[in-house]
């Protein structure tokens, strides 16, 4: 059997089920040659004829019938998938996953992802927290956040949220007891807790002084995985808390815990939302992108 193009059996049903060649080729905008060259070389390829002709009429043969009989379902079930993917181009919806560390999750993601979907009620939306660099196409993620100096180069990235800020904080009983630090040195004489990533690094605790950045090691009896344990620590008077601003803010707004050290704080660059540029975005994603592009993140500080 020769090889055969799917398009020429729609040939084929469009002349049965328009009586004949001259209405099909109308219907289709081209011309009468066209499809009977088409029809020609499909019974060329199977080896048999699907159409009676005559001067006045064209119906199919014994075995065009046959032949009918299993395609209109299949090319209607084929037309029903195209539209179907159709639709998904076009309008927002199916499952968008994003790869992301806690932090961005909890204070970027989370609020826009909820504002997002409730404009866009046929999106959903998978965010998985995950610290280590990953390849987010080969574990099948539509996107990532990581910061600028950890993307591949074949990467699209946009920056998600404002400039982020590290903040050390304590309990007002803790600095009562122990007193409070003036420089990033006095911390060799406080309780510091400490975090250990699962890979089992711990976290240096990072400073500026002018231009100039350093970092030190803290020390500490306390050694936890989380930035949510390092507050529960801290609001236990347990120690020092080195975390994101964000996640310490609404306990010093209520003055649970205080800020030290703020004239030593590190501004770190935004974290970055990025994608393959090989991969076309779906229409979820567009919409899910067009929506952080225009997101007021003033409203969530």
């Amino acid at each position: 059997m020769s090889a055969m193009r799917l398009d020429s059996f729609d040939v084929f049903v469009a002349i049965v089920r328009c009586g004949g060649f001259r209405a099909a080729a109308l219907e289709r905008g081209v011309s009468s040659s066209a499809l009977s060259q088409t029809m020609n070389a499909l019974e060329e390829a199977l080896g048999i004829r699907l159409l009676n002709r005559t001067t006045r009429s064209v119906s199919p043969t014994e075995a065009g019938q046959r032949l009918l009989e299993r395609l209109m379902p299949a090319l209607s079930d084929i037309r029903l998938a195209i539209a179907e993917v159709d639709e998904l181009r076009d309008s927002p919806s199916g499952t968008l996953r994003i790869n992301a560390p806690a932090p961005a999750i909890d204070h970027f993601l989370c609020p826009l992802a909820f504002d997002f979907m409730d404009a866009y009620p046929q999106v959903k939306i998978e965010l998985i927290s995950d610290a280590a660099v990953i390849d987010i196409v080969e574990q099948g993620f539509d996107a990532g956040v990581r910061f600028g100096k950890q993307l591949a180069q074949d990467m699209i990235a946009l920056p998600l949220g404002p400039a982020l800020r590290y903040a050390i904080v304590a309990s007002p009983e803790y600095l009562k007891k122990h007193g409070q630090p003036r420089s990033p040195d006095d911390l060799i004489n406080h309780d510091c807790i400490k975090r250990r990533f699962s890979n089992g690094r711990l976290v240096n605790w990072k400073f500026v002084e002018g231009d100039e950045e350093f970092e030190i090691s803290p020390t500490g009896r306390l050694t936890v995985s989380t930035a949510h344990n390092e507050l529960q620590a801290a609001l236990a008077s347990m120690g020092l808390a080195h975390v994101f601003e964000d996640y310490a803010k609404p306990y010093i707004l209520t003055g649970q815990l205080v800020e030290v050290l703020s004239e030593w704080s590190q501004t770190l660059p935004h974290w970055f939302l990025y994608y393959p540029d090989r991969r076309l975005p779906s229409a979820a994603m567009r919409a899910f992108l067009d929506y952080m592009r225009r997101y007021d993140w003033q409203a969530i500080r």
